[in-house]
């Protein structure tokens, strides 16, 4: 754990994905050094405590699926994981047989373990990128549901290689299929209602409500697994995306109570798993494998995304960009180390498993972490240096510079805890997301493409300074900005004071009470600053510049950036001639 964490902070400071150090800290600690032996550790245990652990970690996932969201996309999605498995299945296992002259058997499990793609992985690549349009959630979308879907196919593949006849029919996966996902369906469900209702009738004590959670997720899966293999990683899936979709009770604690534990557990695991891997398997990666995993990434995802994404509306360019971003993550190598010893003895090349699917993990993520960026800016989903403007907090002033940032073509988000409140924003036609803007990890529950910037608008000072904390860590400290609240601005991680002095909520409420409205005009050498004051009068108020047509810049209580000839400016004034 302790080494996880490192390497997990170093990450943060070099700006790398993290799941890179972890794998190279599991290999330092384990084959490299020997300092770590996993099956020493743990024995008989390793293997399910890997898929206990994966079963929190999707539990997790789970809880950042939106309905709402799933609704626009459902059917890029079910053509990702219905078409989109089945063309990465036969390509993976063609590739695996003609390049790693893997048996039939090993290629076969090969591929059906590649169909997957790594939500753990995806979701910090997407808040490095901010993509804007629907790649984003897509591939999120993509992620967490094929997991489900290759694992259990990994597990009918592997239970035909093992067994003495060795068949494999299309008949004999559907109903396997068949089988895993209605116990999934089932167990998930019952046990996501009993958490429900026990939460709503208040049959637990605060103090209890996260630990019987985890155990009910551990006990959903290890129920849902004894039922039917694989069963269970759908289960505590499908648990956690109805916990995220109810509106009966609140559940935001215990997503940050799990989004923490999983960022532990994915640290463990990551190098448990690298660390398990003998000197004897690495020496086994050569030039094939290299060959191999640029087929994955150059050939089979590619061909995969277009047939299942054919029929799809989406623009070329967003299809593009799924169709560069599948890196594999913690189940498949899991997954992977759990069938490794199972085939010890039945398939002769088996202990080529898990050093090739290591290999593609590790490969996936380095090409794809430093390569998504640049193609989504070449593709103009997003940029460099992102404009657009995330606003905490709905009310009248909020919703009204929404609609002027939205006509002016910058991408916007409203955020609220209250999904009430958002009601009149998206009736006209603002991006909204009904999230805690001040609970842990929050840039997982909104729609983060294109954004830059945020500014915490709420009546309630406090919320307003957690929020600019929060998103600090994503933004950076720079662009993160909130409403005047009488206290300086030296605590740097609580955000800068916006616009000029004595623009409190207060304030800009009474002012929008009385008619005033957020509008925006462009400045010139002939309409400058000073003439826009001239003309206005102490009537207008500056709230923000848009400079180049690109870059958004809030103005400040301190007075840092001033507008000037060429950048549009957004500003609250009376009705009347702009």
């Amino acid at each position: 754990m302790a080494a996880g964490v490192a390497a997990q902070w170093l990450a943060w400071r070099l700006k790398v994905p993290s799941i890179l150090l972890l794998l190279a800290m599991g290999l330092l600690l384990g084959p490299f050094t020997g300092l770590i032996d996993p099956q020493a550790l743990f024995g008989d245990l390793l293997g399910p405590v890997i898929s206990l652990a994966v079963a929190v970690i999707l539990f997790e996932g789970g809880l950042t699926l939106d309905m709402r969201e799933f609704r626009a996309l459902i059917a890029p999605v079910t053509g990702l994981v219905t078409v989109g498995v089945l063309v990465t299945w036969a390509l993976a296992t063609w590739a695996a047989s003609a390049i790693l002259g893997f048996s039939d058997g090993l290629a076969v499990l090969s591929g059906a373990l590649l169909t997957v793609t790594g939500p753990t992985v995806i979701a910090p690549l997407l808040n490095h990128v901010r993509p804007t349009g629907a790649a984003g959630p897509l591939l999120k979308w993509e992620g967490i549901v094929a997991d489900v879907i290759g694992a259990t196919l990994a597990v009918l593949v592997l239970g035909a290689v093992s067994s003495s006849q060795g068949t494999l029919t299309v008949g004999g996966i559907g109903m396997g299929l068949l089988k895993t996902f209605g116990t999934g369906l089932i167990v998930g469900a019952l046990c996501a209602g009993f958490l429900i209702l026990s939460l709503r009738q208040r049959w637990l004590p605060d103090r209890l409500e996260v630990p019987v959670t985890l155990g009910l997720v551990l006990g959903t899966y290890a129920l849902g697994d004894s039922i039917q293999h694989e069963a269970g990683l759908l289960a505590v899936t499908l648990m956690g995306f109805m916990l995220a979709n109810q509106r009966v009770v609140r559940v935001q604690h215990i997503a940050e109570f799990k989004e923490t534990l999983t960022t532990l557990l994915l640290a463990c695991l990551f190098i448990v798993l690298a660390a398990g891997i003998r000197p004897a398997d690495l020496a086994q990666l050569d030039g094939a494998t290299l060959l191999f995993v640029l087929t994955l990434i150059l050939v089979v995802r590619p061909v995969a995304t277009f047939l299942s994404l054919a029929t799809s509306k989406l623009p070329w360019q967003q299809k593009t960009f799924v169709a560069a971003v599948a890196p594999r993550g913690v189940v498949a190598i899991a997954v992977a180390a759990l069938f490794a010893s199972r085939l010890e003895g039945i398939v002769p090349d088996a202990d080529r498993l898990v050093p090739t699917i290591f290999a593609v993990a590790s490969g996936t993520v380095l090409i794809y972490g430093l390569g998504a960026a640049p193609l989504a800016r070449a593709l103009k989903l997003a940029s460099k240096n992102p404009g657009g403007i995330l606003l905490v907090g709905a009310s009248a002033f909020a919703e009204s510079l929404a609609s002027a940032l939205k006509q002016e073509g910058v991408p916007v988000v409203l955020v609220d805890s209250n999904p009430r409140r958002l009601g009149d924003a998206r009736m006209a036609g603002i991006q909204t997301a009904s999230a805690d803007a001040t609970s842990a990890h929050p840039a997982e529950h909104i729609p983060m493409g294109g954004l830059g910037h945020m500014l915490a608008l709420t009546p309630n000072e406090q919320v307003n300074r957690l929020a600019t904390q929060q998103f600090a860590e994503f933004f950076g400290r720079s662009e993160v900005f909130r409403l005047q609240d009488g206290q300086d601005d030296r605590d740097v991680s609580g955000g800068r004071s916006l616009f000029e002095k004595g623009q409190t909520y207060q304030e800009l409420s009474r002012r929008m009470a009385a008619g005033e409205t957020v509008r925006a005009t462009d400045l010139t050498e002939e309409f400058s600053l000073e003439a826009f004051m001239k003309h206005h009068g102490q009537a207008a108020t500056p709230l923000l510049m848009r400079r180049g047509g690109e870059r958004t810049v809030p103005l400040t209580e301190a007075g840092e950036s001033s507008p000037g000839a060429g950048d549009t400016l957004f500003y609250l004034a009376p009705e009347g001639p702009s």
